[in-house]
């Protein structure tokens, strides 16, 4: 099955160096590009990707904007492509609201080429993408800015078993389904099932969402070892 991308950037330089890099794997199609988030979110709409590669700075309407009009469409639009923000630092002011907005994840603009197709493959299947070492300074972050775990999630947190709870723990730390089936000695396909309910148990969409999830209710903390 072909992937169907769409790239929204404003520098013209960057949408063709990713278009003709994931245009040139057989299993993804570049199927439009957008030089704002305005013209981002009409094109998503007329397009129906996959996949949106949003950049976080835009003119006419930023990235964060944009991507909460895709993934929060209005009534009668059905399609929901995944969002994959694009930013040029590791920590910035928009990741932690795109990601709680439903993004399914970040990547560096500097990133090697082949990280920038595996991330297209990998949120065009479902997962999030969160690497180990941007999932800690979120959290840092987080708790930087936000000192004080809502009430809400942490009594949502009630719902799980100690197992779901601890695999939720672990995602937010930053760790692989096969690093995690290796800290609990338990089988890959177990800790999908566990994945599947804890999402089910929170309503969340997907890891990412977990993982926002996770800094709210308090359950990871800055200076928890990985």
């Amino acid at each position: 099955m072909t992937i169907r991308v769409i790239i929204v950037d404003d520098q013209a330089m960057v949408r063709a160096g990713f278009a003709a890099l994931l245009s040139a794997q057989a299993d993804i199609d570049v199927v439009g590009e957008a030089p704002d988030g305005r013209r981002g979110v009409a094109l998503a709409r007329s397009a129906h990707p996959d996949v949106v590669l949003m950049d976080v700075r835009m003119p006419e309407l930023d990235g964060l904007s944009a991507a909460r009009e895709i993934l929060d469409p209005p009534r009668g639009v059905v399609h929901r492509p995944k969002v994959l923000m694009l930013t040029t630092f590791d920590i910035d002011d928009y990741v932690y609201e795109a990601l709680r907005a439903g993004a399914s994840g970040f990547l560096l603009k500097d990133a090697p080429p082949a990280d920038l197709i595996a991330a297209v493959r990998v949120v065009a299947s479902g997962e999030a993408l969160l690497a180990p070492s941007v999932t800690r300074r979120l959290i840092a972050d987080f708790v930087q800015r936000r000192p004080a775990p809502r009430k809400d999630p942490a009594l949502r947190l009630n719902g799980l078993t100690p197992r779901e709870t601890e695999v939720l723990e672990l995602i937010a730390r930053g760790l692989s389904n096969q690093e995690i089936a290796g800290r609990l000695v338990v089988a890959e396909q177990t800790v999908k099932t566990h994945i599947g309910r804890v999402l089910a148990k929170l309503d969340l969409r997907d890891r990412a969402q977990a993982v926002i999830f996770a800094y709210e209710a308090g359950l990871v903390r800055p200076g928890d070892g990985g």
